[in-house]
């Protein structure tokens, strides 16, 4: 579906570029948030039309979004959650979560403002970036530990205490999962391992065949 964009949207566009995407993404997503239009004529009309009132209302936006992301950036909030001597989270740090974590009395950020491409599920100290404006970017550190105390600790040493040797066994096991998903039943690393035997099987044969010819 071709998409009039209404503001900037992060890997697709600028306001007023006219870009192709997925039909569900346009549909479940930018255009329920007003983030685009249908890009057919009568809207690209309307577009031309509104374009200097929609730039001023932008620029009012990103405006007051610079003020408070000037404070919001750099800021530092601790997350207490439950994990495995590996450092694996029993569940998962989402946006939603870092949303409630960073918000506060003079500021409400949403979950939809969180860039966060997939769960957090270790603990350590994680940059995540916040949005309060398309244009605005602001980062925050996200301290996830087990304890106040732990914290403390990734934040004076920049990582987590763990199990070296559970955190291989566990990243390992997530390796084989990833694997597994990402390969058909059968196919995989394995299978290459076997076309080698397989090959210098074949090789044998064919050194060994001159010598029986030679022994004849």
């Amino acid at each position: 579906m071709e998409i009039i964009l209404l503001q900037r949207v992060e890997s697709l566009g600028e306001m007023g570029e006219v870009v192709r995407v997925k039909d569900g993404f346009a549909r479940n997503y930018l255009l329920p948030q007003s983030l685009a239009l249908r890009a057919n004529a009568e809207n690209r009309e309307k577009f031309e039309h509104q374009r200097k009132d929609l730039e001023k209302a932008n620029a009012d936006r990103r405006s007051a979004a610079e003020l408070v992301s000037s404070d919001l950036d750099g800021t530092t909030c601790v997350l207490i959650r439950q994990a495995s001597e590996a450092g694996q989270l029993y569940g998962s740090v989402t946006a939603a979560d870092v949303a409630e974590a960073v918000s506060n009395d003079a500021t409400t950020v949403a979950r939809r403002q969180v860039k966060l491409d997939k769960p957090i599920k270790t603990l350590g100290v994680h940059a995540v970036r916040v949005f309060l404006h398309p244009e605005v970017p602001a980062v925050v550190q996200i301290v996830v530990a087990r304890t106040e105390e732990e914290a403390e600790s990734q934040l004076k040493t920049g990582n987590a205490d763990v199990d070296g040797d559970s955190q291989e066994a566990d990243s390992a096991a997530e390796a084989q999962e990833a694997s597994e998903d990402f390969f058909e039943e059968g196919a995989g690393p394995e299978s290459l391992d076997g076309d080698e035997s397989d090959e210098g099987d074949a090789e044998t044969e064919a050194s060994a065949a001159p010598e029986a010819d030679k022994a004849e």
